[in-house]
């Protein structure tokens, strides 16, 4: 059963649509939405196991303009 979760990402501002488009691209992104409030993206991630849930969290902590990320896995 694949892993889902939720990453919301805070984002330096007026890069939130860039960074959004860029991540949608990724492999393991079935989402990104930008949002209003305390986070500026929130994707959605669907993965096979935990270690390429952390190769793709890790992954986008490294893009330029994304100031933190906070994950969220789903239940089954």
């Amino acid at each position: 059963m694949p892993i889902v979760a939720y990453l919301l990402i805070v984002a330096e501002v007026g890069r939130e649509y860039d960074i959004a488009n860029r991540i949608r691209g990724m492999g393991g992104v079935t989402e990104a939405r930008i949002v209003y409030g305390e986070f500026d993206i929130v994707a959605r991630l669907e993965v096979p196991d935990l270690s390429a849930l952390d190769a793709i969290v890790t992954g986008m902590r490294g893009i330029p303009g994304i100031i933190k990320t906070s994950t969220l896995i789903a239940s089954p």
